[in-house]
């Protein structure tokens, strides 16, 4: 994440072991590995839960990157958060990186509630989490993204094999 926020992708991909794209560098990509590398400075032991996953097509090139947004709460709620670069969209890697994050969710006894948060107007994402049991519960208002849609699903019907 280091490299990636100092836009070095060469060393980046090389410390990685995989081939990254300029999508893993943008501004917003840089505000996330930023936003990770102060909440696991801070707290080591919420590494495993940020955004180490990536997805990686086909041809061994990552298309996006996956995790969570830090270990689960007190009342056992983990959020979950996914991208996939444009040049990689509609082609079922943010489906699959979703059903990896619930299957990885399901696995952990402390987790009870997998939450996605989405904009009212992000189309694909609203698609993407139809069909694995999700309930929108209520809204919120992000700093970064604004206006947000919270949604739901218990980690036991995650496991259920839903999507």
């Amino acid at each position: 994440m280091s490299a990636l926020l100092d836009g070095d992708l060469s060393e980046a991909g090389r410390v990685a072991g995989v081939t990254l794209t300029e999508y893993f560098v943008t501004d917003r990509a840089r505000w996330l590995w930023r936003y990770r590398l102060d909440q696991m400075a801070a707290d080591p032991g919420r590494a495993r839960w940020m955004a180490r996953q990536a997805v990686v097509g086909d041809e061994g090139l990552v298309v996006g990157h996956a995790g969570f947004h830090g270990p689960p709460d007190e009342s056992g709620m983990v959020e979950i958060g996914y991208s996939v670069a444009p040049e990689f969209r509609r082609q079922g890697y943010a489906r699959a990186a979703l059903t990896e994050l619930l299957r990885r969710a399901a696995a952990e006894s402390a987790v009870r509630t997998v939450r996605a948060t989405i904009g009212p107007g992000n189309v694909a994402s609203l698609a993407t989490i139809a069909g694995f049991g999700f309930v929108e519960v209520g809204e919120q208002w992000d700093e970064e993204d604004g206006l947000e849609l919270v949604f739901e699903v218990s980690a036991d019907f995650s496991a259920s094999g839903a999507g």
